[in-house]
């Protein structure tokens, strides 16, 4: 290796770490800014859905009805618990079945205006696939608040959407809108909305890492 070689090696580790050092400190920020707006009080939905593109990670309070004959199904996704992926081999409840599964994905008509979004319910199992459909619904009017998220590219190695066959691996916002006859926002619901024998809700990630959320 000749001396020009040599001396771009202290140049080319220098400027690696640089990098390292400003997307550890972007990383930070970011889970900073998640926190921050979790944590804030709901917002009401705007009449302007535009202004939704500044508000990812915003809890929205929303009133109105589930249209449960258009939920479908999004996944395989992992069980979310307290912000964070919980590992197949994590302890406690799910130490010895899958926390791989489904989420519930289910149009909800707005009462105060002629508008409907699409809400996360929450986390099913693998096992409960083919029969969430027979869980107890809530059919009242209520008052829900769920984390605004924004539609995602499709990730890298995961396969394509496929509504035509209610396949759904991420998600497309605009196309799944279509299927389920709302707007396309898409809000997920907020812990304390679990039901019993249901979807475990709460399932936004915290931690902002770079797998699929």
């Amino acid at each position: 290796m000749d001396i020009a070689c040599w001396q771009s090696v202290p140049i080319a580790t220098f400027a690696l770490g640089t990098w390292q050092i400003k997307r550890w400190r972007w990383k930070l920020d970011l889970i900073e800014n998640l926190r921050h707006r979790t944590a804030a009080e709901p917002i009401d939905l705007p009449i302007d859905l535009d202004e939704l593109k500044h508000k990812e990670y915003y809890c929205v309070k929303i009133k109105g009805k589930f249209l449960y004959e258009k939920e479908f199904l999004m996944g395989p996704r992992s069980l979310i618990l307290d912000g964070e992926a919980v590992s197949e081999k994590a302890s406690g409840i799910f130490s010895r079945k899958s926390s791989t599964g489904y989420y519930v994905i289910t149009p909800f008509k707005l009462e105060d205006r002629d508008l409907t979004i699409m809400v996360n319910r929450g986390w099913i199992p693998r096992s409960h696939r083919t029969s969430f459909k027979m869980e107890n619904k809530l059919t009242d009017s209520m008052e829900i608040i769920g984390v605004i998220r924004e539609t995602e590219k499709r990730p890298t190695f995961v396969p394509e959407n496929a509504p035509e066959k209610g396949v759904w691996h991420f998600r497309d916002l605009d196309a799944m809108a279509k299927v389920a006859e709302a707007e396309p926002v898409y809000i997920e619901l907020l812990s304390k909305y679990s039901t019993p024998q249901g979807p475990i809700a709460g399932q936004t990630r915290k931690s902002k890492s770079q797998k699929r959320d």
